[in-house]
């Protein structure tokens, strides 16, 4: 996939698509062919970093200790300290914090109080902490430095489904940030594929409001 290839279907897709009074998110959609999830190899799960933001700020909730809580405090959207965790007992209140945030950072020495409280709600959505995107910290973690690196880090997975869907940034970016994103995930799951392109069947790029668009 060649990035000039990128760069005209970006122009397409926002030809085609109609404008709203909102910065629609562009989505990358990947399927694959001729892999068998069912065995542990030839699944995908892996954290790579984007050459860019994907435009919209994530939204980071904080499962900390009152050591960190402060410093949490001041660079996150939401704390939860661990002497406030009994007061999460309502599974309808825990689905709700699931579905606000983007990304859990938890504290890594009370990780098994955070798995006992949260691991149910967070686990079926996909957003329990990964170590591999350094969502696990220790108490002296830098955090100002830690939010700013997660902006670029996305994770690809590909595990019960053939199918990879992301965000790779919204409208208002300049298209050879969003082209730059697209080459850079395709690149990384080219890289799982013994077979790389030829195992991949489809590639379509798509904003929030409108009809996909085929790269490949």
């Amino acid at each position: 996939m060649k990035k000039s290839d990128v760069l005209l279907k970006i122009g397409e897709l926002r030809k085609n698509t109609p404008k709203r009074n909102f910065p629609q998110s562009i989505d990358l959609n990947i399927v694959l062919k001729n892999v068998n999830l069912s065995k542990d190899d030839e699944k995908i799960d892996d954290v790579i970093t984007l050459p860019f933001p994907r435009g919209k700020p994530l939204k980071i909730c904080a499962l900390v200790d009152k050591e960190l809580g402060t410093k949490a405090g001041k660079v996150f959207d939401k704390v939860v300290i661990l002497s406030e965790f009994p007061q999460w007992k309502e599974p309808r209140k825990c689905k709700k914090l699931a579905r606000q945030f983007d990304l859990f950072i938890a504290q890594a020495n009370i990780m098994p109080q955070i798995a006992a409280a949260f691991g149910k709600y967070l686990g079926s959505k996909g957003k329990m902490p990964n170590p591999k995107m350094g969502c696990i910290i220790p108490p002296n973690a830098n955090l100002e430095v830690l939010k700013n690196k997660l902006q670029n880090i996305i994770e690809i997975k590909a595990k019960k489904s053939p199918t990879i869907n992301l965000r790779i940034g919204i409208e208002t970016q300049p298209d050879e940030e969003l082209a730059g994103n697209v080459l850079a995930v395709f690149d990384a799951v080219k890289k799982h594929l013994p077979q790389e392109e030829a195992q991949i069947k489809s590639v379509y790029l798509k904003m929030t409001m409108g009809s996909p668009v085929k790269l490949l």
